[in-house]
C-alpha cells in the first residue's frame, strides 16, 4: 500500500511560490512537517487578503484541523520562534495543542550570527548572498558534534556551560579573524535560558509523533525550504544553502523512513528567480528582466531584496524533477506573463561549442553556459484567478504542456494568483490526493 505521504519542495533556487502551495494542500493532510533549514526561508500565504509570512512554523497552520511539526532537520533560533509564534497567534490562529518541535532540533544562538556576518563580509572571502541569520555556522555545528540541540536547550545548567565554553572559541575566532567585538556569555545565558521556559511546551520527540499518525491511517505533508538548486549536495555549490533542500532530505530531516515517502510534488514558478549571488544560465539582463520582477513582486520574503528573473530552464527543471524523483509539478505564477506575445525557453546548453543538457557540477562550467532557447508564443490576456484548466488561453496551456512533457513530471496543479483560491487542481492530481487522503 503506497504511504499516504507528500513532499512540496522547490525545483529551483527557492521563492518559487511554495508557501501557497502547502496552504492549498494541507486541507486534505493531518499534518505538515517542516525538514530542513531555519529562518531564512520566507513561506508566504495569502487567504482572503489576509498574509501570513512564516519561516519556522509550517504552512499548514491556518487550517485547523492540521498539526504542524518543526523536524530535527531544522536549525532552529528559539528567539525568532518566540515573535514568529506572537504574529501567529495575534493574527487569531490557535496553535498552541497543535504545534510540535523537535527535541532533536539545533538551536541557533547568536555566535553563529556572529561568525556568519563577519564571513560574508570579510575582504577577500567569496560571497555566497546569505542571509546572515546564523544558519550555516549552526549546521557546521551540528556536523562537527559541537553544537547544542533543543533537548539539552531545556537543561538550564548543561545550556550555561555550553554558551560559556562556545562563546571562549567563537569570541576568539571572530576577534583574531576578522576583528569582531565579543558577545557576553552571561547575558546571552539569561536570554536564552528564559527563551528555552517558553518554547518547552512545544517541544516532543516529533519522529514518533510522525510515524504515528502514519501508523493510525493518518496523512503527512513534508514542507522543503528553500530549493532544489539551492541544496548542499544537488544544488549550484557553492552558491548553496547548508541543509538538504531536495526530497532525500524529509527523511533525514523528520525521523520517518524511506519507505514513508509516497509521492515528490516539485514545484516550479513559470520563469525562474534566484536570490543572492550565483550561478544563473537564463538570466535576464535587460528590461524584460526588469518587467518579470514588477510583474511577479519579486522581493524576499525575508529580507526584501529584489530577486535575479530569467526565462523558464527547462534543462536544470528535468535535472531537479530527476533529483527528486518528482511525480507531479506545480507552476506558480503563470499570470505574471500574461502580456508577454513570445516567451523564450531554455531547451539545452551550448559549452565550448558542445551542445548538451547535461548539468556542469562546477560554478565554472556554469558560468560557461550558453543557453539554447525556443520560443513559444504568448497569449497577451489574463490568466489571473482562473480556476479551470480547460478555461486558459489555448497558448497558456501549450506553455504548460511544453514543461510537462520536457521536464519528466505530470503538472497538477497552477497558481493563476496570490491568493489560496487562485488556483487550478487539475482532475488527475486531485483525484492522486483523494487517494492519500481516503
Amino acid at each position: 500500500m503506497r504511504a499516504k505521504t507528500a513532499v512540496v519542495l522547490g525545483a529551483q533556487w527557492g521563492d518559487e511560490g511554495k508557501g501557497k502551495i502547502v496552504d492549498v494542500l494541507s486541507e486534505r493532510f493531518s499534518a505538515v512537517a517542516r525538514y530542513a533549514g531555519g529562518h531564512n526561508a520566507g513561506h508566504t500565504v495569502i487567504i482572503g487578503g489576509r498574509r501570513f509570512v512564516l519561516q519556522l512554523i509550517p504552512c499548514g497552520v491556518p487550517r485547523p484541523h492540521c498539526k504542524c511539526v518543526i523536524g530535527n532537520g531544522v536549525v532552529f533560533d528559539p528567539i525568532y520562534f518566540l515573535d514568529e509564534l506572537a504574529r501567529v497567534r495575534g493574527m487569531g490562529v490557535e496553535i498552541d495543542d497543535r504545534l510540535f518541535i523537535s527535541n532533536r532540533a539545533q538551536v541557533i544562538l547568536p555566535y553563529h550570527r556572529m561568525i556568519e556576518l563577519a564571513a560574508e563580509n570579510a575582504p577577500g572571502r567569496k560571497k555566497i548572498g546569505t542571509t546572515s541569520r546564523g544558519i550555516g555556522p549552526a549546521y557546521e555545528d551540528k556536523m562537527a558534534r559541537s553544537g547544542l540541540r533543543i533537548v539539552d536547550l531545556l537543561h538550564p545548567a548543561l545550556l550555561k556551560t555550553h554558551i560559556e565554553a562556545a562563546c571562549a572559541e567563537k569570541n576568539a575566532i571572530a576577534h583574531a579573524l576578522f576583528g569582531t567585538d565579543p558577545l557576553d556569555p552571561a547575558a546571552m545565558y539569561e536570554e536564552y535560558a528564559g527563551a528555552a521556559e517558553q518554547v518547552r511546551p512545544f517541544v516532543a520527540d516529533t519522529g514518533r509523533i510522525l510515524n504515528n499518525i502514519l501508523a493510525q491511517g493518518g496523512s503527512v505533508m513534508f514542507e522543503g525550504a528553500q530549493g532544489t538548486l539551492l541544496d548542499i549536495d544537488h544544488g549550484t555549490y557553492p552558491f548553496v544553502t547548508s541543509s538538504s533542500a531536495t526530497a532525500g532530505g524529509a527523511v533525514t530531516g523528520s525521523g520517518v523512513g524511506p519507505t514513508a515517502i509516497g509521492t515528490v510534488i516539485s514545484v516550479t514558478k513559470a520563469y525562474v528567480t534566484r536570490v543572492g549571488e550565483g550561478p544563473f544560465p537564463t538570466e535576464i539582463h535587460d528590461a524584460a528582466g526588469e518587467n518579470l520582477r514588477a510583474r511577479g513582486n519579486e522581493y524576499g520574503a525575508v529580507t526584501g531584496r529584489p530577486r535575479r528573473c530569467g526565462w523558464l530552464d527547462i534543462p536544470l527543471l528535468r535535472y531537479s524533477n530527476q533529483v527528486n524523483g518528482a511525480e507531479w509539478l506545480v507552476v506558480t505564477k503563470l499570470d505574471v506573463l500574461d502580456e508577454l506575445d513570445e516567451i523564450p525557453i531554455c531547451v539545452g546548453y551550448e559549452i565550448g561549442g558542445k551542445v548538451t543538457d547535461e548539468i556542469p557540477a562546477d560554478v565554472r562550467g556554469i558560468d560557461l553556459v550558453k543557453p539554447r532557447y525556443i520560443t513559444l508564443k504568448g497569449w497577451q490576456q489574463s490568466t489571473e484567478g482562473i480556476t479551470e484548466f480547460d478555461k486558459l488561453p489555448p497558448a497558456a496551456r501549450e506553455y504548460l504542456r511544453f514543461q510537462e512533457r520536457e521536464s519528466g513530471a505530470r503538472i497538477g496543479m497552477v497558481s493563476t494568483g496570490p491568493d489560496r483560491e487562485q488556483t487550478i487542481l487539475l482532475p488527475e492530481f486531485a483525484q492522486a490526493l483523494d487517494s492519500i487522503h481516503a
